[in-house]
């Protein structure tokens, strides 16, 4: 736990899954003072308050960032700018503002046109979460070795310079591995790493929910690890994964159209009997598998490690 607050004080708008873990794992670190936290749904701010992660809480984001050092916006992606010309007037002059979105070129843009130019935007996505939802769902030990990766604007100013540096060191002491890259090249990255995976998911299980010959019953009753490893992936909350898509679309259109391909070549591979490609593409990916457990980005534990948090 370090001893002074890397931010005096800092401001969540949004307290969802990754707000609410940030807040937690925040607070436990030490690495915040005092949190305030604006939410639009009354229930969730209801919720908020019993669980007692907010100092301050409040629905108008403006009052919430008044005096904070840093701003985390945790809204779904095109509800981004809108959020940020929110809170303007309330932003300090010098203040941090990041975000925890899955797209950075379209929030890099939304929170540079909602934002003052005397903030230091710089847009972050922390590469952690799970299918569930609410300020109930977050627990402080989210982004232990899960990587950060921070998209800062190509600036020479000695002050931007330091707010890139003090925010890498808050993501390190919640635990996480940071990364800085281009928003463009991240979103590339994405596309095929977290969003087609998820496009591929909602399809699988959307097919199997229209199959007549087989009952949603019987899906459910037989289901083999594969496709509950898709239910997973495909409850994840509809209104950001919509926003992903909407946003990020050139770059997710590219990846798919390559996925077609490959999938059609795979396709060939079965009609024709071909079991020598077939093991060498399996031979292959399982590499990737032991490579990701390898380098710690997959855990041991039951249901690899998912179940923390909801008890």
């Amino acid at each position: 736990m370090t001893t002074t607050p890397i931010y005096p004080r800092m401001a969540v708008i949004g307290c969802g899954l990754i707000g609410s873990s940030v807040i937690r794992a925040a607070r436990e670190t030490g690495a915040v003072g005092e949190i305030a936290v604006a939410e639009s749904s009354e229930a969730a701010r209801a919720t908020i308050a019993e669980l007692g992660l907010a100092d301050r809480l409040t629905a108008d984001p403006a009052e919430a960032v008044r005096d904070a050092d840093l701003v985390l916006f945790a809204v779904p992606v095109l509800s981004m700018e809108a959020a940020a010309r929110a809170a303007a007037p309330g932003l300090k002059p010098g203040a941090t503002v990041t975000d925890v979105g899955s797209v950075k070129a379209h929030v890099a843009e939304a929170l540079r046109a909602g934002c003052p130019e005397t903030v230091h935007v710089i847009p972050g996505h922390p590469i952690a979460g799970s299918e569930r939802s609410g300020p109930e769902a977050g627990f402080a030990e989210l982004f232990q070795n899960r990587w950060t990766i921070l998209t800062p604007q190509e600036r020479d100013d000695p002050a931007y310079a330091e707010a890139v540096a003090r925010l890498i060191t808050f993501w390190t002491t919640l635990g996480a591995n940071v990364e800085t890259m281009d928003a463009k090249h991240h979103d590339l990255v994405l596309a095929i790493t977290s969003h087609l995976p998820h496009l591929i998911a909602y399809n699988i299980v959307g097919t199997t929910a229209d199959l007549e010959a087989v009952t949603q019953a019987e899906v459910m009753k037989y289901s083999a690890g594969g496709f509950r490893d898709f239910t997973r992936i495909a409850a994840s909350d509809p209104t950001m994964w919509r926003d992903v898509f909407l946003t990020n679309k050139e770059a997710v259109l590219e990846m798919l159209g390559r996925f077609s391909e490959d999938l059609q070549a795979l396709s060939r591979a079965i009609r024709w009997g071909e079991g020598d490609k077939l093991f060498e593409l399996f031979s292959r990916t399982r590499e990737i598998r032991r490579g990701i457990v390898a380098l710690g980005q997959e855990s041991a534990e039951p249901n690899f490690g998912r179940d923390r948090g909801k008890h």
